[in-house]
């Protein structure tokens, strides 16, 4: 009983960090900003938890990302069309990118706090590299396996067009264009949609 009860208040105390986190982001001027001791005294634990829990800031950063994301990646492994597995690949290839950009724009300080974050390339992010292969195996699925070039040439477009969709969706693109340029969002997902459809007009399912 008693460990049952100190694993739930570990969990309380993991949520009520990331839950600090995340509002000291989403309230300041910059990612930079935010420092493990604001961090720790909003959340009213020590700073050394914090490293304990989350071995340094980018972890601290990662594991808030990962949390607020979950939801969203649930709805793409098992949930139903358009962004599940079963869905058609022309229609969850858009789809996909829409939820991507927004949840950039929920989250748009604490994305961005991730990709500032430093932490070596972030095309080497588990993360990135999970949307990244979604991405890929719906656009090979939708342009096949040969094209007019040869045996294996969509495959490579498929590769390097997922890179080509989820770079409209980076955090810092997001910010220039909504926290600098006054795009809507809706203004936004619309160019994002007209972007993504330019790219696979060109193709047949």
């Amino acid at each position: 009983m008693a460990e049952r009860k100190a694993r739930a208040d570990a969990l309380r105390n993991r949520e009520t960090v990331l839950a600090a986190a995340d509002q000291l982001f989403a309230r300041s001027a910059s990612p930079r900003g935010v420092s493990m001791d604001d961090i720790a005294a909003a959340a009213g634990v020590g700073k050394g938890t914090l490293f304990r829990r989350f071995g340094d800031r980018t972890g601290l950063i990662r594991a808030v990302f990962e949390a607020r994301s979950e939801p969203l990646r649930q709805a793409v492994a098992d949930g139903p069309a358009p962004l599940g597995p079963a869905a058609a690949p022309r229609e969850r290839v858009p789809a996909l990118l829409d939820a991507v950009l927004c949840f950039k724009l929920d989250h748009r300080h604490l994305s961005l706090a991730l990709e500032e974050a430093g932490s070596g390339s972030p095309y080497q992010g588990a993360h990135y590299t999970w949307w990244h292969g979604i991405l890929r195996e719906s656009l090979e699925r939708l342009w096949g396996t040969e094209g007019a070039e040869g045996e294996g040439a969509a495959a490579t477009d498929g590769d390097f067009a997922a890179h080509v969709l989820l770079a409209a969706t980076r955090a810092d693109l997001v910010e220039q264009l909504v926290g600098r340029d006054g795009v809507t969002r809706e203004g936004m997902r619309a160019q994002l949609a007209a972007f993504v459809g330019r790219v696979l007009g060109g193709r047949t399912a």
